[in-house]
């Protein structure tokens, strides 16, 4: 991408390595999903493809989901283990793609054998359907009938024992874009299957997640990553940006920073946060040692990306690639399953 620019921390490079995965992450904003990675020589890179508002992500490092605009993509690595092309170690191949219309897709994530996400515009978690944009599975009590608002901005999910358990929300509305009047404190984490709160004064709460035994979520307008314990926030680290997209690895958490954006996120508590810590909002991603609480690595991005929507961890990945839909390479790429060799080039 012309004039993105990559800053990171001292050991950040030897820290991927040492932890042998890469880095997948969306920009809405900027309309990229990127895959961070690293040469044979050690030296950091990123590639990009280009995709209309991409969102929200999961991969177990062979497959990758991408939320966009109005279709979700299932992407799947066809090297075999060991296999090295141009320093690449995985070539994500576009498999399928599901459009359900423009329904604001935010989190996704497999659980069990299916994949669930929320359409943050019909303030639901769905799953994807054969005859139909999407199949309704969960709607948070307090929304009383599908409707296109996005009437309480529900946003994240976390799954546990492989079902989607618990829900973001930043306002418990129910009507057109009434959430935007709760920013400072109204937003809940609901519990799916008893359909109660399980914590509520939040500030635009993002990216719940479920890891060791914890339910660990962003504050994102009050700029926290913390968890959550007899019911309430428990802060672990400040984030120095709008906190949205986290993922885990080891002992660490991976968490997106983004560059507020003046309309959507003036009045929180960031701001004043950041002033007295004499801080500016950065765009990047924030490595946290959830032993300590401390900033463990960071990578700081300059350039025409001023927001950053999700992180997904690709583990035992060194550097990954995505196929692209505007050239001829992914006409003439073929595999066929159970056979190793992957043909190129035009048949003769």
């Amino acid at each position: 991408m012309k004039d993105l620019q990559l800053n990171t921390s001292r050991h950040f490079s030897a820290w991927l390595a040492d932890m042998n995965m890469s880095i997948a992450f969306s920009s809405y904003q900027a309309g990229k999903l990127f895959l961070l990675g690293l040469r044979a020589d050690g030296q950091l890179v990123a590639t990009e493809r280009t995709f209309n508002r991409a969102m929200g992500l999961w991969s177990d490092g062979q497959t990758l989901w991408a939320g966009t605009a109005f279709q979700i993509w299932r992407f799947e690595n066809v090297y075999e283990p060991g296999q090295i092309e141009d320093d690449y170690d995985r070539l994500y191949v576009p498999r399928s793609g599901h459009t359900t219309g423009d329904i604001d897709v935010h989190d996704l994530a497999i659980a069990g054998d299916r994949l669930y996400f929320v359409s943050t515009l019909f303030s639901t978690i769905g799953t994807l359907s054969d005859v139909a944009s999407f199949k309704p599975y969960w709607m948070p009590p307090f929304v009383s009938k599908f409707a296109a608002e996005d009437r309480c901005h529900l946003n994240g999910m976390a799954v546990v024992d492989d079902k989607p358990k618990f829900a973001t929300a930043v306002a418990r509305s129910d009507s057109a874009d009434a959430w935007r009047q709760h920013r400072q404190n109204g937003g809940v984490v609901v519990d799916i299957e008893t359909d109660g709160i399980v914590a509520e004064g939040l500030s635009m709460p993002h990216s719940p997640r479920w890891y060791r035994d914890r339910l660990w979520l962003l504050d994102s307008g009050n700029g926290c990553f913390g968890y959550l314990q007899d019911d309430a926030f428990q802060e672990v680290a400040f984030c120095p940006g709008y906190a949205r997209g986290l993922a885990f690895a080891g002992d660490f958490a991976l968490v997106g920073l983004s560059r507020p954006r003046e309309a959507s996120f003036t009045g929180l508590a960031l701001e004043d946060k950041l002033a007295a810590k004499g801080a500016k909002a950065r765009t990047g991603i924030l490595v946290i040692d959830l032993n300590t609480g401390d900033v463990a690595h960071w990578l700081n991005l300059a350039g025409p990306v001023d927001e950053l929507f999700d992180v997904a961890v690709l583990p035992g990945v060194k550097r990954g690639r995505l196929l692209g839909f505007k050239t001829d390479e992914i006409r003439y790429t073929v595999n066929i399953e159970g056979n190793p060799t992957i043909w190129r080039g035009r048949p003769k």
